[in-house]
């Protein structure tokens, strides 16, 4: 394990909804300035973790760590500490898009006129206008455009843990690569990155590792050119479909074309 504070700590991390079992005794930690890619099929218990290391959910037993805070002990403390882009990208849609991050700079007590400037800042990043963030309710914003919103929001208050969920969703193929970019540029500066996505081919190019869920249980963790050496898989979407039931998927699919053809 890299020497580097750990920034992020989970031991035996679980999570009930009455009989159901989404997040299962997961332990790992993660040190400052890290990307790490947070993979599983639907259900696998990917959200939950999230929602958990964010404060939006207790867990049911088991610890965590934020930057040194105990997650439920230190809940207000995680929360400063931790920005959040979740995959819904749920917004007032009754607001501005300026009025909606001028009310998340105020709940994270930043200045008015420091706040201003950083939001000038990340639309600029983004390409968006400074008339489009004051004249358009979000409410008539395009999919992509929320979604950049979003991401400046969670980015505002300068968090040294962020946590993103599926956060290329909506976003055109410029706005993706700088995202990227973006994430890369802010792991060197020491920020510690949980990126949660379907996307493989992006997460094998930008994440300096990937923790595998399954069942709310941890399957792999490790460098994804490693990983998939190991396992000798060839790409790490292969080395995926291997460890969660792809392939049957797969079998499923050629079955299914075979009905057209007969």
């Amino acid at each position: 394990m890299n020497v580097r504070a750990h920034m992020i700590s989970l031991q035996n991390l679980t999570k009930r909804f009455g009989s159901q079992t989404a997040v299962d005794a997961l332990s790992f930690e993660i040190p400052a300035g890290q990307i790490v890619g947070f993979l599983g099929p639907n259900g696998a218990g990917k959200s939950t973790t999230l929602k958990m290391l964010t404060g939006m959910i207790e867990p049911s037993s088991g610890t965590a760590t934020i930057c040194g805070f105990d997650l439920c002990r230190d809940s207000l403390e995680v929360k400063r500490h931790v920005g959040f882009v979740p995959e819904s990208g749920a917004v007032f849609e009754s607001l501005t898009g300026l009025e909606y991050l001028e009310m998340i700079a105020a709940l994270y007590g930043i200045p008015a006129d420091p706040a201003r400037a950083r939001i000038r800042q990340f639309i600029a990043f983004f390409d968006l206008s400074f008339e489009t963030l004051t004249d358009k309710l979000l409410g008539a914003y395009s999919k992509g455009m929320r979604r950049k919103v979003v991401i400046t929001a969670g980015l505002l208050h300068n968090p040294p843990v962020v946590c993103f969920d599926e956060p290329l969703d909506g976003l055109d193929a410029n706005a993706a690569v700088g995202f990227k970019a973006l994430i890369q540029t802010l792991a060197r500066e020491g920020k510690t990155i949980v990126y949660s996505s379907h996307i493989l081919d992006v997460v094998e190019r930008v994440c300096d590792r990937v923790i595998i869920i399954d069942k709310g249980k941890l399957l792999l963790d490790g460098k994804p050119d490693e990983l998939v050496a190991t396992h000798n898989s060839g790409t790490l979407e292969r080395l995926f479909t291997q460890l969660t039931g792809g392939t049957e998927l797969e079998r499923r699919a050629e079955d299914f074309a075979k009905t057209f053809r007969s």
